[in-house]
């Protein structure tokens, strides 16, 4: 068989294929008559042939398919008009540390976000494909190790991990790829609902040091007039008179014999 025709069985089966095809798998469509180093250049060669033209030829973390180009996604929505199923913030986040922290348990996203990663996030992101268990940490409970799939590569158009962008702070999750319908929809969504943050005008220190004194200030200001108007009500306050003294105790009557008794005396 010459290179021509041998190209032609591989676009044909490519074309045809629902999955990636590996090179094991292609390798079969020529009896094992064509080595792996022979079917890679064939590749090339297909991936040269398929330039310019509206589908590609790319290699994924499964294998080999034809796909559109990414620009043309906006056309081709439209023959799909139903929205995609949108994920949270909180499912996109745990997704990205699981990718990029891999393996990883629950407690490890935990403690990366701060908050309880609920059994719900983990399950939506297993139904989708996109991560699974692949073992058990050796620590109390055995908690599960989660990594992602080869599916989650080959939705996101990776052929490895090593494909990821590098993270940046303050970065959107996974920003940087071609993401999926819905992977995309949920990040614009946040991104919306999000407030733009107003900048802080700059300040000066000795500003700063004045309007920390303030405070204390008015808090000196607020207790004069109080001290004042404590002295101006004892002030006001009438003092002990005369006339509010009860009046002296008169001598009791001296009896008839004690006047006998003076006179004998």
């Amino acid at each position: 068989m010459n290179t021509q025709d041998a190209k032609r069985v591989l676009e044909t089966a490519l074309i045809c294929a629902q999955q990636p095809l590996t090179l094991r798998e292609l390798r079969t469509l020529f009896a094992d008559e064509l080595g792996a180093d022979t079917l890679r250049s064939l590749l090339d060669e297909l991936v040269r042939d398929w330039e310019g033209r509206g589908v590609e030829l790319v290699p994924v973390a499964s294998g080999w398919r034809f796909q559109s180009r990414p620009e043309l996604r906006e056309y081709l929505d439209r023959l799909h008009p139903e929205k995609p199923q949108r994920y949270s913030r909180a499912v996109l986040e745990t997704l990205a540390i699981i990718a990029y922290r891999q393996p990883v348990t629950r407690g490890d996203i935990e403690d990366i976000r701060g908050v309880v990663v609920s059994s719900q996030i983990v399950k939506q992101l297993e139904d989708r494909g996109w991560i699974d268990a692949i073992g058990h940490r050796e620590a109390p409970g055995r908690p599960a190790l989660y990594a992602t799939t080869r599916q989650f590569l080959d939705d996101l158009g990776l052929s490895s991990l090593e494909q990821l962008p590098a993270l940046e702070a303050g970065g959107q999750p996974l920003a940087g790829l071609e993401l999926p319908p819905e992977m995309q929809a949920s990040l614009l969504d946040e991104v919306a609902a999000e407030p733009a943050a107003e900048p802080e005008p700059a300040t000066e220190p000795a500003a700063e040091l004045e309007r920390a004194a303030e405070p204390a200030a008015e808090t000196e200001s607020a207790a004069e007039p109080a001290a004042e108007t404590e002295t101006d009500s004892s002030s006001d306050a009438p003092s002990p008179s005369d006339d509010a003294l009860p009046p002296p105790a008169s001598p009791a009557p001296e009896s008839d014999d004690a006047n006998a008794a003076q006179a004998d005396a």
